[in-house]
């Protein structure tokens, strides 16, 4: 497999450095885990497809498009009362 250079922030490059030590693994292996673990836009999607289609067959229930946004606003809502916590 060939290498890539990319260029981060000495901090980001440093601070991964560091998580990637305390695992027990060099920067290079470690990024390799993360990419793979990551998941791109399309595959998150699909993820979320899958588990809406999980939900309506277990429950019946499939929310809508703008009941999923207002779902969302109030759980950012909670999220951030929590945060202030």
């Amino acid at each position: 497999m060939a290498d890539a250079n990319v260029r981060i922030p000495e901090e980001a490059r440093d601070r991964l450095a560091a998580v990637a030590a305390a695992e027990g693994m060099s920067l290079r292996a470690y990024l390799a885990r993360l990419a793979e673990a990551v998941l791109t836009p399309e595959e998150r999607a699909a993820q979320a497809e899958q588990a809406r289609a999980v939900l309506k067959d277990w429950s019946g229930y499939a929310p809508g498009a703008a009941e999923e946004k207002d779902l969302d606003a109030e759980l950012d809502v909670r999220l951030r009362q929590a945060a202030a916590r």
